[in-house]
């Protein structure tokens, strides 16, 4: 007689993690899934009111732009203001009407986190607006412009000054400033800025308001400012005006070249390190970058690149433009060290906002440094630097 099968009994089963994934899976290796898996868990607290700015960066800005910003303050001030890394800054778009000078950048140079700049002319003029103590107006966008022009108000988007209290009035400080002997002659941007900040200077002291101006700051603090289109600005017409005058301040392009590279070079020699923050984009960027290509391509200076890049930029890189050229890019033409990459960020996101959270962070997160005072050094650098070029070039000299 045949043994009755035993009925299987129900019941659940117990799946093995493997027994789940697809077919397809089962048997293969991932020899770097738990590695790229090695960053912060994305499980942030939740926002209760209380927290201060540089908190909110570190525990809540985890992901996409978020990410890229407080990578950049994590890069700024862990390793961009170590003691032996000159810091250059390149400033574009209307920054200083909408306060920033005051409120960011001036606070920046005045903790030694500044050690030169590179900036349009229209940010420094606007600047003036506030040594001057004349007064810009917060407004709107969406205003009749027609009729702004027949009330004499001039409009930068959302900001609103008067043409005649604000830009004339500058314009008459401006006009008796640029009489003066001290500015008839040659010089490069750096000396010419230096000398209007001298002014600011006294006028911010006249006013009370110390701590209003960028030039003003950097005069005190030694921060040589150059720009790279000395025409592109009132300040640059206000030269113009001079040589209608019979007054010979004459701006040259070739100094400031020099001098800018001369920095680098100076940093490199010592042994230390380059870094470049861009706020925005424009041709203030390239002049900063270029020091680099500059020394390698023409001057035949041996040499990588900057070490650090960071940008604050709404510009994409696929229209081919400058301003949101990625430090991938800028490394094909020697401008960063190819080495260095991962400590080079692009923050695409409004610098109206992340000036201000970086300058936040910077100022919670790191001690003030010494003021390099590079300004007064511009004559013995560039002397090292020529130096250097003839020892290079030389030979090419006697081929002649």
């Amino acid at each position: 007689m045949k043994k009755k099968t035993a009925k299987k009994k129900k019941g659940r089963r117990l799946y093995k993690k493997y027994d789940l994934w697809p077919r397809w899976l089962r048997g293969k290796q991932f020899p770097y899934h738990d590695q790229y898996l090695s960053g912060p868990r994305i499980f942030p607290d939740p926002i209760t009111g209380k927290e201060k700015a540089f908190d909110l960066i570190e525990k809540t800005f985890l992901a996409y732009n978020a990410a890229r910003m407080r990578e950049a303050c994590s890069l700024f001030v862990g390793k961009m203001l170590k003691s032996n890394v000159c810091v250059g800054v390149s400033l574009a778009g209307a920054l200083t009407p909408a306060g920033l000078g005051k409120s960011a950048i001036v606070p920046l140079i005045n903790a030694g986190f500044v050690d030169w700049i590179v900036s349009t002319g229209a940010n420094l003029y606007h600047d003036l607006h506030f040594a001057f103590d004349l007064k810009l107006h917060a407004g709107r966008h969406d205003i009749d412009d027609a009729d702004l022009r027949k009330n004499c108000i001039v409009r930068i988007y959302d900001v609103l000054l008067s043409y005649t209290d604000c830009l004339l009035a500058t314009d008459r400080h401006l006009r008796k400033i640029l009489s003066r002997d001290e500015f008839q002659r040659e010089m490069g941007t750096a000396e010419f800025h230096y000398k209007v900040g001298k002014y600011a200077a006294e006028f911010e002291e006249k006013n009370g308001i110390v701590g209003a101006s960028i030039l003003a700051a950097a005069y005190r603090a030694g921060v040589p400012i150059y720009t790279s289109s000395p025409g592109d600005s009132a300040l640059g017409m206000h030269v113009a005006e001079n040589s209608l005058r019979d007054f010979g301040t004459h701006l040259i392009p070739s100094i400031d070249v020099n001098e800018t590279a001369a920095i680098v070079y100076a940093a490199k020699r010592a042994r230390g390190k380059s870094a470049v923050f861009m706020v925005g984009g424009g041709s203030p960027k390239n002049f900063l970058l270029q020091t680099e290509p500059y020394m390698q391509e023409i001057l035949h200076i041996e040499d990588v690149g900057h070490d650090y890049f960071l940008q604050f930029t709404d510009a994409r890189p696929d229209t081919g433009g400058l301003s949101g050229a990625t430090p991938h890019e800028a490394v094909s033409w020697g401008k960063v060290d190819p080495s260095q990459l991962p400590d080079a960020i692009v923050c695409y996101m409004d610098v109206t906002i992340a000036l201000p959270l970086l300058t936040h962070y910077a100022l919670a997160r790191h001690k003030k440094r010494a003021f390099r005072k590079l300004y007064e050094q511009r004559e013995n650098l560039v002397e090292a630097l020529e130096e250097r070029y003839w020892k290079e070039n030389e030979y090419r000299i006697e081929k002649k």
